[in-house]
């Protein structure tokens, strides 16, 4: 296995980037392709089939799911004891955008993500959305195994502090609820798909509607966790467009 990742290496279109993520996560890519295209945001995006334009969104959509899945196994097992609506809450905070960010920051996803700098918005949740893309392209990749591996190794047990995500309370549907009443916006949690996924799984799809506009979608295996964070997303949204003023802990 090391032996044919060196030489994907060596043949690599982009020695840059697979040099990059064997340094973050110690592997070097097979396609490199995928990882090209997870750190290329829709600012850039050049390339299209059709009309639409070849960016991350679409491996961000299947990072999303799959690490919201590795992490809930993880802490099935971590605690065997708790409630169901604790696993969910500590789940949608490891997965949050904001610790996410934080996270892309940490391994200097900031150098290779691919993004027009001639844009107005700031893109505040550009190095989430990246790192998420990037997890679809390594489960592409590697298939589901070696991505858990991955996750569990150098990401959750190296950068996650289980102790201060649990001491940690942002519940965005509750911000985002209040801010809705203070302006007096119409805001509701649409549930437009929930289908099994194998077994007894149902995974939950749940869009945020405010004055009649939708927003943003999330999906979990939990009608509270879909909600949470499609809440989060919306936040984002509209802090990214100047709608809403982030919170001190947004900032940091």
């Amino acid at each position: 296995m090391a032996l044919r990742d060196y030489l994907a290496h060596c043949f690599s279109k982009d020695k840059a980037l697979s040099e990059f993520i064997h340094n973050d996560f110690g592997f070097y890519p097979i396609n490199i392709s995928l990882y090209q295209l997870a750190f290329t945001h829709k600012s850039a995006a050049d390339n299209s089939v059709g009309n639409f334009k070849l960016s991350n969104e679409r491996l961000e959509y299947l990072g999303d799911a799959v690490l919201s899945t590795v992490v809930a196994d993880y802490l099935f097992r971590l605690f065997p004891t708790k409630s169901e609506g604790f696993l969910t809450e500590m789940r949608s905070r490891i997965v949050s955008r904001a610790s996410l960010n934080k996270l892309s920051q940490k391994l200097g996803f900031e150098q290779v993500i691919h993004y027009s700098h001639d844009s107005h918005s700031n893109f505040k949740s550009m190095g989430g959305n990246a790192f998420e893309a990037f997890v679809g392209a390594l489960y592409l990749d590697r298939g589901y195994e070696f991505t858990k591996h991955i996750l569990l190794d150098r990401i959750i047990n190296v950068h996650i502090n289980l102790e201060q995500v649990e001491q940690t309370d942002v519940n965005f549907k509750s911000k985002l609820l209040e801010w809705s009443q203070k302006g007096k916006h119409h805001l509701i949690f649409k549930l437009i798909e929930n289908k099994n996924e194998g077994g007894h799984n149902k995974l939950y799809h749940v869009v945020v509607v405010i004055d009649d506009k939708e927003y943003a979608t999330g999906a979990d295996y939990s009608i509270k966790g879909a909600e949470q964070l499609s809440a989060e997303k919306t936040w984002n949204m509209l802090v990214e467009q100047n709608i809403i003023k982030p919170d001190k802990h947004e900032k940091e």
